[in-house]
C-alpha cells in the first residue's frame, strides 16, 4: 500500500497554504465535555488524522468542522473565512456546504435505497451547479472512484461494501470540496478492500490536491495515510506532530497504550487493562 509520505502534498511544509483552521473548539453535553479546547490546522493538499477511543471526542470534532453541530465556542476557518457566520440565501449556503464534505463510516445509510447511483450523482450536481447537463461529470467522477456504467444503473443494495464507499466518495468529490472528513471510512470494510479506497483515495489526493481530514480509531490507516496525527482523550488533544514521529515515539502515555493496545505476538491484554486503569 501505498503512504502518506509518498504525497507530494505535505502538512510538514511551512510555506503550504492553510486550508482548514479550527481555533478553540468547546462542546459540552450536560456535564460532559466532549470537545475541550480542540485547535488545529490542515494544509491544503494534507491529510491530518484524529484518533482516539470511542467517547475521546474525535467525530463530534468532525462534526463540528463540516457544520453538523455547532460548537459551543470557538471558530472553523476554510481558506480563512469563518464558516460560523451566518449564511444569507440558498446560493450561499450552498457554496459553505461545498467547502466541506464528509464520508461515514456506513454509506449505506447515507444512500437513498430507490434511487440509482447515476440519479443520486445528478442529483447533487443539479442542486450545486443548475442549468447544465451533468451526464459527462457523472462519468467522470465514476471512473475517478472506479466504478463504470454497471453501476451507474444499480441501487445501493446491489453493490458491495467496498462499491458503496465508492459511490460516497464520489458524490462528496461532485461538489469540488477544499476539505473531505473521512469518518471512520474503512472501518466497516474488509482489509483488501480498505487497502483498495486507501489508494483511491490517495491517488484522488494527488489528483485534486484536496485536504483529508481522518477520523479513525486505526493506528495502522493513520500509518499509511496521514501526514500529521492529533491524539484526542476525554474531548482535549494530549498529543500531535507528524505522524511518523508520533508513532515512532510516542510521549504521552495514552498514546502509548493506543499503540501498546494493538494485537501482535507477545501482546497481553491484561497489561493493556492495567495500564488503561492507571491514566
Amino acid at each position: 500500500m501505498r503512504t502518506a509520505t509518498d504525497a507530494s502534498a505535505t502538512a510538514t511544509t511551512g510555506t503550504t497554504k492553510t486550508v482548514l483552521e479550527v481555533l478553540g473548539l468547546h462542546r459540552t453535553y450536560g456535564s460532559v465535555r466532549a470537545v475541550d479546547d480542540v485547535s488545529f490546522r490542515l494544509p491544503a493538499g494534507g491529510s491530518l488524522g484524529i484518533v482516539g477511543e470511542s467517547g475521546s471526542g474525535k467525530t463530534t470534532t468532525a462534526r463540528i468542522v463540516v457544520g453538523l453541530e455547532s460548537a459551543d465556542e470557538g471558530r472553523v476557518l476554510i481558506h480563512g473565512r469563518d464558516r460560523g457566520e451566518h449564511a444569507r440565501g440558498k446560493a450561499r449556503r450552498l457554496a459553505r456546504a461545498r467547502e466541506v464534505q464528509m464520508v461515514f463510516q456506513d454509506p449505506f445509510l447515507s444512500l437513498d435505497p430507490r434511487t440509482t447511483v447515476g440519479a443520486a450523482l445528478r442529483e447533487t450536481l443539479a442542486l450545486h451547479f443548475p442549468g447544465s447537463d451533468h451526464t459527462r461529470r457523472i462519468t467522470e467522477l465514476l471512473d475517478q472512484v472506479g466504478l463504470g456504467s454497471r453501476e451507474a444503473d444499480a441501487l445501493p443494495r446491489q453493490l458491495s461494501g467496498g462499491q458503496r464507499q465508492r459511490v460516497a466518495i464520489a458524490r462528496a468529490l461532485a461538489v469540488e470540496p477544499s476539505v473531505l472528513v473521512l469518518d471512520e471510512a474503512v472501518a466497516a470494510l474488509d482489509v483488501s478492500v480498505q487497502a483498495q479506497i486507501l489508494n483511491l483515495l490517495f491517488d484522488i489526493r494527488e489528483q485534486t490536491g484536496i485536504g483529508y481530514l481522518f477520523i479513525t480509531h486505526d493506528l495502522g490507516v493513520v500509518r499509511c495515510v496521514t501526514d500529521d496525527v492529533i491524539v484526542m482523550r476525554n474531548g482535549r488533544i494530549v498529543e500531535s506532530g507528524p505522524t511518523g514521529q508520533v508513532l515512532a515515539d510516542p510521549q504521552h502515555p495514552y498514546t502509548r497504550l493506543l499503540l501498546d493496545s494493538v494485537p501482535r505476538p507477545g501482546w497481553d491484554p491484561r497489561s493493556i487493562a492495567a495500564a488503561r486503569r492507571a491514566l
